[in-house]
């Protein structure tokens, strides 16, 4: 694991929920669209398998997008993400809802944006954390910065790297190696 500040360790052992944006972030932020007007969308199976595995590690995983789609719907149903808010130009009632919610303070929360639409709520958390193909200005922003792009594996980065600080990733990796023995 790379090697991070005392301080980013202290902010990502607070973190107790996750927030992440969909389309630059979850996707690689292009928009594919059928003759019909059908939305399509590509998702990164590492990405899921990270959020899920973050979700059975005990940290609560949210999604807030500005976009409505269908497939996005139904991708969050797939991976039992419970607090999904789409259709949000601006983020920060969904943010606030969900901490209010989940009786979190703000610094409990980590939010994983893309662009300039996701800096109002990164200024608000206690864990801003940009893709690697953010925008220059969510990068300047952010407390950390993903080694993969948004829809490549930055969402499974910051999984991973969470699990890790709190101590989550090695007994997870071990349940999985030791069903190779049973």
């Amino acid at each position: 694991m790379m090697s991070i500040s005392e301080e980013l360790k202290q902010r990502i052992k607070k973190t107790r929920l996750v927030i992440f944006d969909v389309d630059g972030v979850l996707t690689d932020g292009r928009l594919y669209f059928g003759d019909n007007g059908q939305e399509y969308k590509a998702f990164y199976s590492k990405d899921g398998l990270g959020m899920k595995l973050l979700m059975q590690s005990g940290i609560e995983v949210a999604i807030i997008t500005a976009r409505s789609s269908p497939v996005v719907a139904h991708r969050m149903e797939n991976l039992g993400i419970r607090h999904f808010y789409q259709g949000q130009a601006d983020k920060i009632p969904a943010f606030k809802q969900i901490a209010e919610k989940l009786q979190l303070s703000h610094e409990q929360v980590a939010y994983v944006g893309d662009d300039l639409i996701d800096l109002p709520v990164m200024t608000q958390v206690g864990l801003s954390i940009a893709v690697a193909d953010a925008h220059p200005e969510v990068i300047k922003r952010a407390h950390w910065t993903t080694p993969g792009k948004g829809g490549l594996g930055g969402a499974r980065d910051v999984c991973d790297l969470i699990m890790h600080i709190q101590g989550t990733l090695q007994p997870t990796i071990d349940a999985h190696l030791s069903t190779l023995t049973n």
